[in-house]
């Protein structure tokens, strides 16, 4: 008998453990950056392999982010940004990562008013601390922006990833799927990103690792009875 009861012990703990929530196991949690920036969250961004980390202080309604991308190609770039008025591209205050004419990564600001206008310029909203690097086929993207709205719990992100520069100018990223769908908003408060069309990011507190709510209540329940089981006395 107590074998018997051990093996369904075994089988249950299994069960729980399969029945981990997948939107709990995230890549952004595995990343760390050389410069040891720690972020409060973290997301799977939906299109494009890409990913965000961010903390938000609602204090100075001020917003840190790191961005990571691969971009179309190795010489390529990539980008993140908020749209203070829509949900697309036009009108988005844009971070550019790439490499200049040294080799050496930089980032520059966008104001895209149009799509016929992609030239470096001055943002709609304060932004410092802008730094990049790369490594291991990823760029990085980081920066500290001012809200365009005080006070502001959600912002319209998009982001997107180019093949190369001509002579300093950004060459146009693909039309395909993902690259027309990366865009959604992003919850300040509640540390969540979602997508603008289909599901949503998962997302995830960058310094949690493992907790107990990572099992569904399935899981719990057939643990918990099957240790009950185990552990009470044979009546004879």
């Amino acid at each position: 008998m107590s074998s018997l009861r051990f093996s369904l012990l075994i089988l249950g703990l299994l069960q729980a453990v399969s029945l981990i929530s997948p939107s709990q196991s995230l890549t952004c949690t595995s990343q760390k950056f050389t410069n040891n920036k720690l972020y409060e969250h973290c997301a799977d961004l939906s299109q494009l392999s890409s990913y965000l980390h961010w903390t938000y202080d609602s204090s100075t309604s001020s917003l840190s982010v790191a961005f990571v991308a691969a971009p179309a190609k190795a010489d390529g770039w990539i980008s993140w940004a908020i749209n203070p008025t829509a949900t697309g591209m036009a009108g988005s205050q844009a971070l550019v990562a790439f490499k200049d004419s040294n080799g050496s990564m930089t980032v520059r600001t966008y104001n895209i008013s149009s799509y016929s206008s992609i030239v470096p310029s001055n943002l709609s909203f304060a932004v410092t601390e802008m730094a990049a690097d790369s490594s291991g086929g990823m760029m990085r993207i980081f920066a500290k922006v001012t809200l365009p709205k005080k006070g502001a719990t959600t912002v319209n992100q998009v982001w997107q990833v180019g093949p190369s520069l001509t002579n300093g100018v950004l060459d146009k990223h693909e039309f395909q799927p993902a690259n027309l769908n990366s865009k959604g908003t992003l919850d300040l408060l509640k540390g969540e990103s979602t997508a603008g069309t289909g599901g949503g990011s998962r997302t995830k507190k960058k310094n949690v690792r493992f907790l107990l709510s990572d099992f569904n209540n399935n899981s719990i329940f057939s643990a918990y009875f099957l240790i009950i089981i185990f552990f009470t006395p044979t009546v004879i």
